[in-house]
């Protein structure tokens, strides 16, 4: 028997309220719950993309965030981010530098997600039970195509937000 996963239901400021499964977060009940996202750059200013199972739940097939990963009940936002990272591409030492926290609202489910990214030249290793592939991605080749139902909508919201910040303009992110 497959083991219950709950996740920590939070409100906007990511206090816990209360915990829910996977199943009833993910079930249209629109329960605020937490995740994490890492966005892995390499020294040359490109961006690791996973492209999701395609048996996943949520956006299969589709390219997405580096890492993204949920909140398990009990577990800190870190633990969380360096657990996620670890069991998605294989990497363990890195540091994670915070970018926001916002609200996601897909047709299914409601998120606090906790964006980080990091600087990250060595070898990854990505699970392929989660992800169908990986590489690194320009900006360019993210910018043609955007808009295409290439990439997750969250990427897409989330890529947006990060150009404002101009992660990729900065040569020393």
């Amino acid at each position: 028997m497959p083991k219950i996963e709950f996740f920590p239901l939070v409100t906007e400021d990511g206090k816990v309220i209360g915990k829910a499964t996977r199943t009833e977060c993910h079930s249209g009940s629109f329960l605020l719950h937490p995740v994490v996202h890492l966005h892995v750059f390499n020294s040359k200013g490109a961006l690791y993309l996973q492209k999701r199972a395609d048996d996943k739940d949520i956006q299969p097939g589709k390219w997405d965030t580096s890492v993204g990963g949920h909140v398990d009940y009990g577990e800190e936002i870190e633990q969380a981010l360096r657990r996620e990272v670890r069991e998605e591409l294989g990497i363990e030492n890195f540091e994670p530098k915070f970018i926001f926290r916002y609200k996601f609202l897909s047709n299914q489910e409601a998120e606090l997600v906790h964006s980080y990214y990091t600087v990250y030249d060595g070898k990854i290793t990505p699970d392929p039970v989660e992800i169908s592939e990986g590489r690194f991605w320009t900006r360019e080749e993210i910018e043609q195509s955007l808009g295409k139902n290439i990439f997750t909508p969250n990427f897409e919201n989330e890529y947006r937000k990060i150009t404002l910040e101009s992660f990729f303009t900065n040569s020393k992110l």
